[in-house]
């Protein structure tokens, strides 16, 4: 039987915080920098293979499905990695592991073969995984649990500033001259064709190896640094008693309602992300300039991470940031299906202001009193990233279905969603 009680994310560990901790701040924002890039290089990585493997809509947006089906299959393997290891050497590995999925772009681009690029972007989720399920419940431990959405939102500017940085990066190199391309295949023989799209497939060759290099020196790096350990798996007396008698973190409603939420949250967000480049095109916005409603997207996220730094706690509580931001999630998905061109394209890269602080407060939210089942949860948490991988998947169907536009209709249901757990889902508990 449940029952609804008010909460806060606390109780994590039986340890006080450090007092000082900018040190543990800098190295943990340094990892959300990272993942923050390569995880947006998706954006970019969507219309560039579609053209290169030349694939339809539904294949090429199989990208986001490889990149973020990993949360879900290695969620659990992650967590019990974890348990292992401690949370700075999992940080390390999740490094060394998404440095190796880089190496696999390399023969990828080589043979200009799509199964490679997936296995190489499902191998990146893969350490991503392992590094997400460590830093996020890191950094909402590691101070006050009230201020738990600031200090990730502080992290959430590191991962967008990289995120913003990306589409430029890459686009810049791999969709550069990409519509004159487009538009001269048609006329070429196949050896022609073959070749140009070699070329084109080369391009990433060089930036992915210095994205390897980066993120083996950062794994040294983090493993060889004073990050300290932090314990879960102490109780506090009042979560200890709570949860006496549990022994699954599925006996935990608050949490498998936070999981759906954030399924669906990364879902939407990932859609306003990676789509938002294929959808102006079909606006009739040129290719090489599509890539900025990317960054603008990005900027709109940092925006309401700002938001989130000065309003929580003081003026907004986690739980009414994440009901406002789930209303504007509406309110700019139907902006976007009923308006036209720059307007609508724009609508999406406004849902990044929508979507920032869904994140920071989900998470605390949802891990809130978990005590030594955090770990496990967090795992499970991360592995709801995993509707990165099969909202877009769905969204490119309707696109092939229908249209880009009209597609847009399967956000509005997920907003609702993330609305009831901001509101009532939060707060139910276990008898």
């Amino acid at each position: 039987m449940s029952k609804v009680m008010s909460s806060s994310p606390s109780g994590q560990a039986t340890q006080a915080p450090p007092t000082n901790y900018a040190k543990s701040m800098a190295i943990i924002g340094a990892l959300f920098f990272v993942f923050g890039f390569v995880t947006w290089l998706n954006s970019v990585l969507i219309p560039y293979l579609k053209i290169a493997c030349e694939l339809n809509n539904f294949e090429s947006y199989l990208v986001a499905f490889a990149f973020y089906i990993a949360y879900l299959v290695m969620g659990i393997p992650a967590g019990w990695l974890l348990k292992q290891t401690g949370y700075k050497k999992g940080m390390s590995a999740g490094l060394v592991i998404i440095a190796v999925g880089a190496l696999v772009f390399i023969p990828a681009a080589i043979t200009r073969t799509y199964a490679l690029f997936l296995l190489g972007l499902f191998v990146q989720g893969t350490g991503l995984t392992v590094l997400q399920a460590a830093v996020n419940p890191y950094i909402s431990i590691i101070g006050p649990p009230e201020s738990a959405a600031k200090r990730i939102s502080i992290m959430g500017i590191c991962n967008k500033i990289a995120g913003s940085a990306a589409p430029f990066v890459l686009g810049s190199i791999v969709l550069a001259g990409a519509d004159q391309l487009v538009a001269s295949l048609a006329n070429m023989d196949a050896a022609q064709k073959a070749a140009e799209l070699d070329a084109l497939a080369s391009r990433v060759i060089t930036p992915y190896l210095v994205i390897m290099a980066v993120l083996i020196a950062l794994a040294i790096f983090t493993f060889f640094s004073g990050l300290p350990e932090v314990d879960t798996e102490q109780e506090d007396e009042a979560v200890a008693a709570a949860n006496t008698g549990k022994t699954s973190v599925f006996q935990f409603p608050h949490l498998v309602i936070g999981v759906i939420s954030l399924f669906l949250y990364v879902g939407v967000e990932v859609m306003a992300g990676d789509t938002v480049v294929s959808y102006a095109s079909t606006q009739g916005i040129p290719l090489d300039e599509a890539p900025r409603f990317t960054t603008f997207t990005l900027w709109a996220m940092i925006a309401g991470y700002v938001i989130g730094i000065i309003a929580i706690p003081k003026y907004l509580s986690q739980q009414k940031a994440l009901q406002i931001c789930a209303f504007l999630g509406v309110i700019f998905t139907l902006a976007a299906i009923f308006t036209d061109g720059y307007v609508s394209v724009l609508s999406i890269s406004l849902l990044g202001l929508a979507n920032s602080l869904m994140w920071p407060a989900i998470f605390p939210l949802a891990i809130a009193d978990l005590g030594r089942f955090t770990k496990m949860g967090s795992s499970l948490l991360i592995m709801g990233i995993a509707g990165g991988a099969l909202l877009p998947l769905l969204y490119g169907y309707l696109v092939d279905l229908v249209n880009a536009q009209q597609a847009y209709w399967m956000m509005v249901p997920c907003y609702l969603f993330i609305l009831y757990f901001a509101a009532v889902g939060y707060k139910i508990r276990t008898r």
